[in-house]
């Protein structure tokens, strides 16, 4: 029984099940296209949907996980945060990973076939971006954006599954949710800024070290902004505004007691943005 519990919490550990706001945060994106091109197209979101999202982000999370610790589990070994991690650490065999990344791939394939052709060909191709993310921090300081990319892929995914084709709009909301992810990377970031230094690690947190908070409320603003236009754009209602103005002060507030020195406070911030992501939820649904 202990071997057994012992690899149920190398599985938990090494896809991070036990810190769900990173599927929280790839689940929220999926939900700005969904709710916005059934605001946008008029028709009635089928409840199936949002589960097979839900899954689908619970499980290519997971997968994401286990291919960035295979990656970078050499590199893993020398972060103070990430030493423990059961590749870095040896608990886990390579083998076993790649074995538990196949299988989380089966079953997220299981998903995207039950939804419409072009969210099946928009979700496959995604798979470049997902193995391409993890290689970017050893060639340019901007593997933040990358992952903005990469991460907010359900976005148009979460648009053709209702709509079934594509138009501009979604693309200025996937713009914005990539500012968005950018900003909480960054200070995400800082957490291992003075390991990353040392080891040669590229970072948007390392690349704006000297003036970061300028860079971080850049990025939120325009966000921000983005995300405000495509809600007029898809004809959104008053209500819909007045929280997202919630959303825009909660941010502000975070940002203002950010303390970049401090790795609780950038880790406190980082969690923070999940409650920034669902009041834009709750503001886009309020259009319905």
């Amino acid at each position: 029984m202990k071997s057994i519990k012992k690899r149920i919490n190398c599985y938990i550990a090494i896809t991070r099940n036990n810190k769900p706001i990173g599927w929280l945060l790839l689940f929220i994106p999926c939900l700005y296209g969904i709710i916005s091109s059934s605001i946008y197209s008029d028709r009635v979101i089928e409840l199936e949907i949002i589960v097979l999202f839900l899954l689908g982000s619970i499980l290519m999370r997971s997968a994401g996980c286990i291919f960035n610790d295979i990656v970078d589990r050499k590199i893993d070994a020398q972060v103070e945060r990430t030493k423990n991690r059961p590749l870095a650490n040896k608990t886990m065999s390579l083998f076993e990973a790649i074995l538990l990344l196949f299988v989380l791939l089966f079953f997220s394939l299981c998903i995207l076939i039950s939804l419409n052709t072009i969210t099946i060909i928009i979700g496959l191709i995604s798979i470049i971006l997902v193995v391409t993310y993890p290689f970017m921090k050893r060639i340019t300081h901007w593997p933040q954006l990358f992952l903005g990319i990469t991460f907010n892929w359900g976005v148009i995914m979460g648009w053709t599954s209702v709509s079934e084709s594509l138009s501009p709009v979604i693309f200025m909301i996937y713009l914005s949710c990539i500012f968005w992810t950018l900003g909480y990377d960054t200070v995400y970031g800082y957490q291992d800024i003075v390991d990353d230094k040392i080891i040669g690690i590229k970072s948007t947190a390392v690349l704006f070290e000297k003036n970061p908070k300028t860079a971080i409320y850049t990025f939120y603003i325009i966000s921000f902004l983005l995300m405000f236009m495509a809600m007029i754009w898809i004809g959104s209602s008053y209500k819909t505004f007045l929280v997202f103005l919630c959303a825009v002060m909660l941010g502000i507030v975070l940002l203002g007691k950010l303390n970049l020195r401090e790795v609780q406070s950038c880790a406190s911030f980082f969690l923070a943005n999940k409650y920034i992501g669902f009041l834009a939820v709750l503001a886009l649904a309020l259009s319905i």
